[in-house]
């Protein structure tokens, strides 16, 4: 098997998920896909990541299938990233990271950052994937996402900072 030209000697799968999605920019990508951005800036802005940095991870995300370019704006040419269904279907890993980073990774008097409730039924779904009020199974597009005051204020920092720096 090959992928971005060089050859994986493994039939592992955990080794081959990791060539496309192991690391943490790349992660962190994702993620603000699956928090609904699909422009350049706002992904930078989020990420924190490097303009070089994060068009080489999203170019790699492309050439693995996960998101598509779609142009959005034609002078200047600029592109919108949407994820495909082999992207969607990485949800179940992001919130595994979420749950995992919520229950051992914070300190035990930071707020969940992220609650999201049930479109369906109306019921927060915690940290699970499973409603625990209907007992569904959820993924993203079936929630509402909350976010908790201190994460909203980090986000809207990194959008503050960015605006500052451009200007």
């Amino acid at each position: 098997m090959k992928r971005n030209g060089k050859s994986v000697d493994t039939v592992c799968p955990v080794a081959r998920s990791t060539e496309v999605v192991g690391d943490r920019w790349t992660v962190l990508v994702l993620r603000e896909l699956y928090m609904g951005a699909s422009r350049f800036d706002e992904i930078q802005i989020q990420t924190e990541a490097t303009p070089q940095m994060l068009a080489t991870r999203l170019k790699s995300l492309e050439a693995d299938g996960m998101v598509e370019r779609h142009p959005y704006n034609e002078k200047p040419l600029r592109y919108e990233y949407r994820l495909t269904e082999k992207g969607k279907a990485f949800y179940p890993v992001i919130q595994a990271l979420r749950a995992w980073g919520e229950t051992w990774v914070k300190s035990e008097d930071e707020e969940i950052a992220v609650r999201f409730t049930h479109r369906v039924c109306g019921h927060e779904v915690g940290l699970d994937s499973v409603c625990p009020a209907c007992g569904v199974r959820v993924d993203r597009h079936d929630l509402d996402a909350a976010l908790s005051a201190t994460f909203a204020k980090e986000r809207d920092d990194r959008r503050e900072a960015f605006k500052a720096a451009k200007s």
